[in-house]
């Protein structure tokens, strides 16, 4: 490959061309009008407007995105995560016009895309799934039947859904005609389709995935785990890698899960495996994401592999280079999605000039930005800004690295999850390992966060006052 279009914009873009460019490959950006001045535009070798700001008009055009990609002679195109990286069909047309997807086949995309797809493929491969249907439904008397033999709480969830939509828990029987008319209203309005399955729901849940790598010689490896439990509105917003809470034989066991995950689709790429866990260690096979995970960097820490270079190699038909058992885990990883997002009201968006936009620098510290100083926060996409990921040789270390990093992560203009960050990272709770899904629902309230704030505000005036009481001393010292 010579050439490689990035079809995304902000911090994936960005950090993808990094590596890219790094393999001595030319990278063209596609940009929305909105995104003119972004810094993943100006880091291209080439960049193209695709269409106006709302991203229906622009990074979702996946025709106008492989027009520009023949334009430009582009041999293959990355499409990082969300927009169309799990799109089957813009992955259909980038094979038929001859430029390589870097991601898996259409196959996969279309089979994993569907809960209920993926289920029946995996089911000969004996993988552990939840209790329930598998079979799409949206008659109620049917829904009350499953949920009496599996017993209560259930949980309801969109067939085609993801993010947390088309998503209801339900506790008890009265409650499940209500929660099944919302889910398939919010699935229908949400993916065009508004089938549903009922299913035990896992009480005390972590959520636990497995990053796989597969290659056309038939070589699947997993590269461990992420924990990815720490979420707000089913989305993840704090990761690490390794789990604190597994034993290297389930670690075992739940890799060579999801390499059978993968081969049930005959999976190409880079692809995350998900599962949940249960109270009592049990792991349950829940999703593939078949695209590059937000939260990879974790894992590239702790391996040091750059997934991004090993995807490219992958599409290009190389032989992934290394095999399982070379594989091992060193240090420990942690990482906070940076939105701009208020955590003192119900983390809504929050939109702005970022007046002030000073990145953390130092050992162990990373950043994939997306913005700088001085850019609006525009309001027609995801409001991530960056990710914050910390690197030490224990748990312990990586998180003192992150609760530094920031306090010396300096925005004003808008609102952040940096304060929620936090919070996450001194809290008893994430310290000790000791925690589940509900860990927001449990122990997070906008007033802890002003309360720990005014408490960070008193000691750095108690500083400020002993320095200067210090300083008047040095002052007063008499001159021979």
């Amino acid at each position: 490959m010579k050439k490689i279009l990035i079809a995304n914009r902000g911090e994936i873009a960005v950090r993808v061309m990094k590596t890219v460019k790094k393999m001595g490959i030319q990278t063209v950006a596609v940009f929305s009008e909105a995104d003119r001045n972004a810094p993943h535009v100006q880091f291209a070798d080439e960049a193209v407007c695709i269409g106006e700001a709302p991203s229906n008009k622009s990074y979702l055009k996946g025709d106008k995105i492989i027009e520009v990609a023949k334009q430009r002679n582009v041999d293959g195109i990355h499409p990082g995560y969300g927009f169309l990286s799990e799109n089957a069909d813009f992955a259909e047309a980038v094979e038929k016009s001859g430029i390589t997807f870097i991601g898996p086949k259409s196959k996969a995309i279309r089979i994993m895309g569907s809960k209920l797809a993926a289920k029946e493929a995996v089911k000969a491969y004996d993988i552990p799934m939840v209790p329930g249907i598998d079979e799409a439904i949206t008659d109620v008397a049917k829904a009350h039947e499953i949920a009496n033999e599996v017993g209560y709480p259930v949980l309801i969830k969109a067939s085609a859904g993801g993010g947390g939509k088309g998503m209801r828990i339900v506790e008890k029987e009265e409650e499940l005609e209500s929660g099944m008319k919302r889910a398939i209203s919010e699935a229908t309005s949400a993916f065009g389709d508004g089938s549903v399955f009922v299913e035990k729901y896992v009480t005390s849940p972590r959520h636990i995935e497995v990053q796989v790598m597969a290659d056309t010689h038939g070589n699947v490896l997993h590269f461990f785990e992420r924990e990815c439990s720490v979420q707000r509105r089913h989305q993840k917003v704090v990761e690490e890698a390794p789990s604190s809470i597994l034993t290297p034989k389930l670690r075992e066991e739940m890799g060579v899960a999801a390499c059978k995950v993968a081969k049930s689709c005959d999976y190409i790429g880079a692809g995350t495996v998900e599962f949940l866990m249960d109270a009592d260690h049990n792991f349950y096979f829940l999703e593939m994401n078949t695209r590059l995970q937000v939260e990879h960097p974790v894992t590239e820490l702790i391996t040091g592999v750059d997934l991004v270079e090993l995807q490219i190699k992958v599409a290009r038909g190389e032989e992934i280079p290394m095999k399982q058992e070379e594989l091992t885990i060193k240090g420990h990883a942690v990482e906070l999605r940076v939105y701009a997002e208020d955590p003192l009201n119900d983390f809504l968006p929050s939109v702005g000039n970022l007046e002030t936009y000073q990145l953390p620098t130092g050992e162990g510290v990373r950043v994939d930005n997306g913005f700088r100083e001085g850019m609006d926060i525009p309001i027609y996409y995801d409001p991530m800004l960056s990710k914050l990921i910390t690197y030490g040789k224990t748990r312990e270390e990586a998180i003192e690295l992150m609760l530094d990093a920031i306090q010396n992560y300096k925005v004003k203009g808008v609102q952040t999850t940096l304060p929620f960050g936090s919070f996450v990272f001194a809290h008893d709770a994430f310290r000790s390992g000791n925690f589940d899904t509900h860990f927001v629902k449990k122990y997070y309230s906008p007033e802890k966060i002003k309360e720990q704030t005014a408490n960070e505000a008193e000691v750095a005036a108690m500083v400020a006052l002993y320095q200067f009481l210090e300083d008047k001393k040095i002052v007063r010292l008499p001159s021979n």
